[in-house]
């Protein structure tokens, strides 16, 4: 007989305390989920939240409900003075993408406030090889372009794109990976948390680092949007 080796039976994984209804009473958040035997990995990934006041119960399976490590943070995001639920996901993929969500429970109705999925179909760029050691990276979702230098990289790597004067031997374009870290930073002090969300850029292959897209995105009216944006880039040993 065929046996599964998944434990069907639902785990707490990890949980919080804090007022995400905004009636004023602490609510207990939790994340439950399936897990493979001898595996880290979970599936059925599912959010809790029980009504500090009523005792009431409420669940959510998140979009993408499968991964490692899921984590909770409470914070207000929309500036309603109520605790919203930040979840984060690793995927277990080779470039360290994650799944977040934000989710918010005021007045005990649950609305789904960012999703990394949307947020990857919205922020596009192209990266492409130019003469003279240099990677354009265009973001396409505000029409800023950067420029990185890549004239300090290993003269093994630089011999395999450019020829003698500097020139392309044939068109290179790179990408810029799904989101991977997202981090909630109340960078003006006034009690609401902003997202600090980076994006790794690389070059030929995922291994082939070039840097990072840093995007800032805030809460207004009914949505997250770009605040400020950012490339860093990665130093090099004199």
């Amino acid at each position: 007989m065929y046996q599964s080796s998944m434990n069907q039976v639902p785990s707490l994984v990890t949980y919080a305390v804090g007022d995400v209804t905004g009636d004023g009473v602490l609510d207990y958040v939790y994340l439950t989920a399936i897990k493979t035997d001898n595996s880290p990995y979970l599936h059925r990934i599912t959010l809790f939240v029980q009504d500090g006041r009523t005792g009431a119960v409420c669940s959510v399976v998140l979009p993408e409900d499968s991964g490692y490590e899921p984590t909770l943070f409470l914070g207000d995001f929309t500036g309603d003075q109520v605790d919203d639920i930040f979840i984060s996901v690793a995927t277990g993929g080779s470039g360290g993408v994650y799944n977040h969500y934000i989710y918010s429970f005021a007045s005990y109705s649950p609305r789904l406030l960012f999703d990394s999925a949307l947020y990857n179909q919205q922020y596009q760029y192209e990266v492409t090889y130019q003469d003279q050691y240099k990677v354009s990276v265009l973001s396409e979702e505000n029409g800023l372009r950067y420029i990185i230098d890549i004239s300090t990289r290993d003269q093994s790597y630089l011999n395999e794109i450019y020829d003698e004067a500097g020139k392309l031997k044939e068109p290179i374009t790179g990408f810029v990976n799904p989101l991977s870290g997202m981090y909630a930073v109340d960078f003006d002090y006034d009690g609401v948390y902003e997202l600090l969300c980076y994006q790794k850029i690389a070059g030929r292959y995922n291994a082939d680092g070039l840097g990072y897209v840093m995007n800032t995105l805030g809460w207004q009216a009914n949505r997250f949007i770009l605040e400020r944006q950012n490339v860093a880039i990665y130093g090099t040993e004199e």
